[in-house]
This record gives structure tokens, sequence and C-alpha cells, in this order.
């Protein structure tokens, strides 16, 4: 599998595609100057605190205060407002290493026993904000590398079950117990599998750094303030990752590439060379068809192959899937395994648009019923296995009777909405249509009447000259003698009773052409037609 990263830079937004084998998977956006990421830590001040909840509310310089709750102040709570209360101003300041652990808080605390109005709190954000939310907040504070993850206020070294050597798990162990302070403990992570001992070493003392830089920033902020920033979510996917099934990153901006460039430099040498600045006159998103898959993806109707589709509904308490085999079921004789084909090909699809459209809390699915055990055990085998590769937590429940699945998926972002919808250019989306029609003194009989019909019931703008006033209609009678009379026989009124006989009707904006322009009518174009040019002005 190749997996590309596609990154476009606007002065207001970064937007970051992940294709594999040229198709879309995941979509990031991120706002320019908005700060309030997943990972930054703050210098908070505490708002208000709510017994009932058991939480509080903290300003962190968001509009909407931060939400923690006292589960989240984490067991070495004590210790952290003991280490930020000694870098108040008139104080000393002391280093983690050099304090002594307070007693952990126990579970069934009260957030009132540890926090007041008006305390300076140290936090990092845990969840973005989201809808009316402010962001969700976190005292139990970690600091991710690519190899490692720092935990500081503990001693403990943990390593992630996908790593399975023993000699392997000894050797990260031995590693990380060599070069970490004290009261500083570490979850060594699957990459980190196989890297080399300076690799690790590396990743352990620049976390520990950023954490002295952290604690300086408290010295010197006065709530609300930014003491750490997390990368920017470029080089925080490229952190979490890349691998080798990476081929190309490439960027469009030559600020944002030097950045991704020099990070890279920094966690995997041997890959630098996979950053390319992109510099196409077709925008990026164009060049790599990114732009064709959004429009079709992140539509509320999504197609399957041979006719199926999804409809995906979005409410403020779930998103709702539904799945329908459109007209495929007519052209198949057995409907059981024309469903179970149905369901498996939604499956797949379903999972990516989790992932693509970053859909978190609960999701319904509705898919086609399905009446034997067997295969319904296959559908939840197999979304099962889909949703593996989903790095959000997440748990998939198997059908329900009616045929219904649930999943719950974590969701720290966002939700990923692109409106796919066009406004169109005659009506500017109100659905409205209001022409531009020419006329001038050659425009007689049902061109007249067409018109003054249009202009009656304010349906279209007259753009010309006053028309001839033709509003009767003549018989011819031959005589005898070879001759004939032309005789009027009938006369016509607009809808509303108006006659146009000898009067005709004036236009709604005059627009005279010069007696050159008459003399070459026949060869007039939109660039040099006057009344032409005004009428395509009028509608737009």
């Amino acid at each position: 599998m190749n997996r590309e990263l596609i990154i476009n830079v606007t002065p207001t937004e970064i937007s970051i595609a992940l294709a594999e084998d040229k198709v879309l998977v995941e979509l990031n956006k991120e706002q320019c100057q908005t700060g309030f990421s997943v990972g930054d830590i703050y210098l908070g001040k505490v708002r208000k605190i709510m017994p009932g909840l058991n939480a509080a509310f903290v300003n962190i310089g968001h509009e909407k205060d931060a939400f923690i709750h006292y589960l989240d102040l984490g067991s070495q709570f004590s210790s952290l407002k003991k280490l930020v209360a000694a870098q108040q101003p008139g104080k000393r300041g002391v280093r983690l290493e050099g304090i002594k652990l307070e007693p952990a808080l126990e579970k069934s605390g009260k957030i009132g026993a540890h926090l007041e109005v008006g305390q300076t709190v140290m936090v990092q954000v845990a969840k973005e904000a989201i809808s009316t939310k402010g962001p969700r907040l976190t005292a139990d504070i970690s600091l991710a590398g690519r190899n490692v993850v720092l935990v500081p206020f503990s001693s403990k070294v943990f390593i992630s079950q996908k790593i399975r050597s023993a000699d392997e798990k000894k050797r990260l162990k031995r590693i990380a117990q060599g070069v970490l302070p004290k009261n500083f403990g570490v979850i060594i992570r699957t990459a980190a599998m196989n890297a080399s001992d300076a690799d690790v070493e590396h990743d352990i003392r620049s976390l520990v750094d950023k954490w002295h830089t952290a604690l300086q920033n408290v010295k010197k902020s006065t709530a609300p303030a930014l003491l750490l920033s997390e990368q920017n979510r470029a080089n925080t996917i490229i952190r979490d990752s890349l691998d080798s099934s990476f081929s190309q990153i490439t960027v469009d901006d030559e600020t944002m590439f030097n950045e991704i460039r020099n990070y890279i430099r920094v966690i995997a040498p041997e890959k630098e060379k996979i950053v390319k600045l992109y510099r196409g006159k077709v925008p990026i998103f164009d060049n790599f068809d990114i732009s064709k898959q959004i429009k079709s993806l992140f539509a509320k109707y999504v197609s399957l192959k041979r006719g199926a589709y999804l409809i995906i509904e979005h409410t403020e308490a779930m998103n709702v899937i539904d799945v329908n085999s459109g007209n495929r079921t007519k052209a198949e004789d057995d409907q059981e395994q024309t469903a179970l084909d149905v369901n498996l090909a939604a499956a797949r699809e379903i999972a990516r648009q989790l992932r693509l459209r970053d859909l978190g809390g609960i999701v319904i699915i509705d898919f086609i019923d399905l009446h034997k055990a067997v295969n319904r055990q296959t559908l939840y085998d197999e979304m099962t296995k889909l949703m593996a590769t989903d790095k959000a937590k997440h748990t998939v429940l198997p059908l329900t009777k009616f045929g219904l699945m649930q999943i719950t998926r974590q969701r720290v972002r966002p939700e990923t909405h692109i409106d796919v919808r066009e406004t169109c250019p005659a009506c500017h989306g109100t659905g409205l249509v209001a022409p531009a029609v020419l006329i001038d003194d050659q425009s007689i009989s049902a061109a007249e009447f067409f018109a003054a019909a249009l202009q009656e019931y304010d349906r279209a703008t007259l753009v010309g000259t006053h028309t001839t006033g033709k509003g009767r209609a003549q018989r011819t009678y031959q005589l005898r003698d070879g001759s004939a009379v032309n005789l009027s026989v009938e006369e016509y009124f607009t809808p509303k009773g108006k006659s146009l006989a000898d009067v005709g009707i004036a236009p709604d904006i005059e627009v005279k052409l010069t007696d050159e322009q008459t003399q070459n009518f026949f060869f007039l174009t939109s660039e040099t037609d006057p009344q032409l040019q005004k009428a395509m002005e009028t509608v737009g």
C-alpha cells in the first residue's frame, strides 16, 4: 500500500489529505492561528466550580470556558499543583526532579477539595471545542513523541502491547530506564520497535526538554496563557503515521515544506527525500484528484458499486447511516446473498467514511436485512476487522434483530464537514430565475406578446428599444380580377387585456444601438453588442 500526504496551505486554513493507493481516506482541516489544539498545554484560571457535576470550568483564553472533571485531574494533581505554585512570582522555582511526589488522589474525591475559583492551574487540551462546548481539559499531562509518550509525575515504563518480542521489550525498557530523570515515566509506542537506541534516547530527552520549557513559561506567564503548543496537524499526522508505506508528502507552501522536511530530518532522516514542494499552476488538490473525491465523498448520498448507495444523516444526538441496494436487487435472484454483498461493500465504505468525516459519538447503521445468523455474523466480523485500522477509540456492537448496528467512536476534534453544494449562477441559490429578454423594433407579433406577458407578471427584465406594436392579424382575400385585399380581422391582447396595436412595449432598460452597430447588426458579438452585454449584466 502506497500512502501519500497532500497538504494545501491557504492564509486561513491548512488542509491535509491522506490517500492510500490514490484513494482519499482522511481529511484534516486546521484553522491558522486559532490555537486550542489537542495536546496544547495552558496556564488556566478556574472560573467556576460545579459540585453537582464534580467538575470545574477553566478560562484558558477560548471564547467558551473549558471543562475539566475531577477524574481528569489525574492521580498526581496534588504534586502538579505544588510544582506550579513553586513557579509563581516571588518563588525560587523547582524542577520536577527535585520534589517529593504527593499521595495520589482518591477516585471518589470531590473537585472542590482541590480547586477553587481564581486558582491558577496547569492543564492540557484533551478535546477541542465542539459545537456549543468549550475545550475538554486534563491535568494528567503527557507529551507525545514519535517513539515514546513522556508521562511526568510517574516512574513507570509501559510498553505497547503490539510489541510482542520479549527481547525487544527488555531492550526498550533498559533504554528508557537509563535516560529517564526522576519522577518521569514513559509509554513506549509501537513505532519504537526496532528503532535505534540513540533515536529512542533522543526522543525521551527532547520531550523532557519540552516539559522544562513549559514549566519555565509558567514563571513569566499570567493566566490564561499558552505554555507549550502541540505541533501543527501535519507534523502530528507524520509523527503518528510515518512508516515504510509512505511514498510521498507533497505540500504547496514553501514555509510548511521546510518545516515538515526539517521535522522528518530529525525523526526519520532516511525519509527526507519523500517531501516534495508542489509548484504546479493547477491547485494541488485538483492535481492529485482530491477535490473530485471530496465532492463525491462528503455528500449526503454516497454511491457504491452496481447501483447501491449510502445516506448519511447527522443529528445532535447521533449519526445515522442508511444502506440501500438501489436497483441491484432487481437483477439478482438470491436476495439473501445480494443483501450480504451490498452490506459488505457498504461496511468497507462506512469504515472509510467514519475516518474521513471523523464522525464521533453514536453511529447507527441500518443495514439491509439479513435472515441467516451466519451472514449477520459475517457482516459483524467484517465491520470489526475494517474498524481495527481506525486509530480512534471505538466499539462495534453486533446487529440487532432489526438489522441495526451500533458503533461508538471517540471524537477529540470537531467533525469534518464540507458543503459540496454549488450556488446556481442564475438564481444565486434562491431557486428563482429572472431572465433578461432582448427587444427592439423588429420584435413583432408573438415575440412582442410573449415579452409583454413576462413584463406584466414581473418574470423578466426587458432590455433594448421600443417594439413596433403589431397587435393585429390580417387575412388576404383574392378577388376575381386577380387582385387581393388584405384586411385586419383580429386583434390580440396581453394576458391583462392590454392592446399593443400601434403602441408596442417599452423596455425596462433602454439600450440603443449606434447607426454603425445597426448596419453591422449580424456581425455583433457578445463583446461588441451593448444590448446583449446589458442583458448579461442584469442576470448576473
